[in-house]
């Protein structure tokens, strides 16, 4: 039962308070500090990332304020309690595939985690470090924060949520030297920068990471964005997160088409579907052991024993190494598409479909088919000002694209259904397909 909380005002359509108030009326006659709620019993402190005063809750100025000589003595006390494998996190994962999970982190997963990323871009002192990614993910806590006080560089938190134009003013006005995004804020930067330039000459590095980026996108933040030294990571909430991630020195095209090497102190392998390690090169699903593996999913024991089996977490990824040990996930094991007894991987296709001049992103999926299992179907967002239809799209397809894996349906969409951390919903979109083609 946690004891505190610390919350936003409200956040676009949602208010916060609102639904901590109608959880916890009680907050109207208590003290700040002082909770006592019927459903709630364990909740005594609330504090608002506001310095707005709220009957019952503390302010952000209040928390700062309540900081002196006795409490930095509790701490030194308390921190020599402390356990390197103890539960310090208990981290939700983005809802990808379902509804999210809480994998629970140790000390020892997110400290030793956040210090091998930014090894690898060579984050030090002199480094200013911009994190318009979420605090509530690991990216944003882990990688950003984390990663940040382990060598000491600066942190520039553009806003309170993303938005491309405030990001770009803070590189600019902060002169930093390093970002980190999901593939999607990168590419709406890149769209505000052509509006609106700004001297973003001081970037160096950065991350990008969330989601498979196609390779046209990477050349672009490569040359325009300055950060011919920025880095691609992979992993999975559930391994603290980072497992795989490029050095600032590999060859441009390994940055570009790889997640890079093993990071240290963890094992890796690549299974096929009866569990058996497949050779160099070949595709299968990737696990990772080590460190880095979660305590377990928060109260979800069967969960837990699905997906860590003998220390291996499972990531559901499908993904080839090759000889020199570079990983590229290809796609994921539930996303690949069965049609007519042909399997068809949706990231070949989307890497082929992002490189047509009118196409700003797609996402390829499988729908139900009653003939042949399933039917290739791919979602298109043009880019401003472009007109585009299906046969146009086919008819590109037709010379480099095998048969079987030309999408049977297109539709062109003004947004992906994303995760409040940017990364797309496949499972929301077959399930809207399925009801578009039932209606006609």
């Amino acid at each position: 039962g946690c004891k505190a909380l610390i919350s936003a005002k409200s956040f676009k359509t949602s208010d916060y308070v609102g639904m901590i108030r109608k959880l916890a009326p009680e907050l109207e006659s208590c003290r700040p500090g002082q909770l006592q709620s019927s459903k709630l019993p364990n909740l005594q402190s609330i504090v608002l990332m506001d310095d707005v005063q709220e009957s019952g809750m503390f302010s952000f100025t209040d928390l700062m304020q309540l900081g002196g000589p006795d409490q930095e003595i509790r701490i030194k006390a308390i921190d020599k309690t402390l356990c390197p494998d103890e539960a310090i996190n208990i981290q939700f994962t983005s809802g990808t595939t379902g509804l999210p999970k809480g994998a629970t982190l140790s000390h020892k997963n997110i400290v030793n985690n956040a210090r091998f990323v930014v090894d690898r871009i060579r984050l030090q002192e002199v480094d200013r470090l911009a994190i318009p990614v979420p605090l509530y993910h690991c990216f944003g806590m882990v990688m950003g924060v984390l990663g940040a006080m382990s060598c000491g560089a600066a942190m520039i938190f553009p806003g309170e949520s993303f938005n491309a134009s405030n990001t770009l003013d803070a590189l600019s006005d902060e002169r930093c030297t390093a970002v980190y995004g999901v593939p999607t804020m990168f590419l709406a930067m890149l769209e505000d920068l052509e509006n609106s330039p700004r001297d973003v000459s001081c970037l160096r590095t950065g991350i990008m990471a969330g989601a498979p980026c196609p390779i046209e996108i990477m050349k672009r933040v490569n040359n325009e964005l300055n950060l011919n030294e920025i880095t691609i990571c992979y992993g999975m909430t559930e391994t603290s997160p980072v497992s795989f991630q490029s050095f600032v020195d590999d060859p441009i095209d390994k940055r570009c088409e790889t997640v890079g090497r093993v990071h240290p102190h963890l094992e890796v392998k690549i299974i096929d579907l009866q569990g058996e390690v497949v050779p160099v090169g070949v595709k299968g699903e990737l696990c990772t052991k080590g460190y880095s593996v979660m305590k377990g999913y928060w109260e979800d024991e069967e969960k837990t024993d699905e997906s860590i089996i003998n220390g291996w977490m499972h990531s559901g990824d499908l993904a080839i190494i090759d000889d020199e040990g570079f990983c590229n996930i290809v796609g994921r094991v539930k996303d690949m598409i069965i049609r007519g007894g042909e399997n068809v991987y949706p990231r070949e296709i989307e890497e082929y479909l992002i490189r047509h001049p009118k196409v700003n992103d797609v996402q390829v999926f499988g729908i139900p088919d009653e003939k042949l299992g399933e039917s290739v179907c791919a979602w298109i967002i043009t880019k401003p000002g472009m007109k585009l239809n299906e046969s146009e799209l086919k008819e590109y397809c037709d010379d480099n694209v095998a048969y079987f894996k030309i999408p049977s349906y297109f539709r062109f969409v003004e947004e992906f259904p994303m995760t409040v951390t940017g990364k797309p919903q496949k499972f929301l979109m077959r399930e809207k397909m399925v009801e578009m083609l039932e209606d006609g």
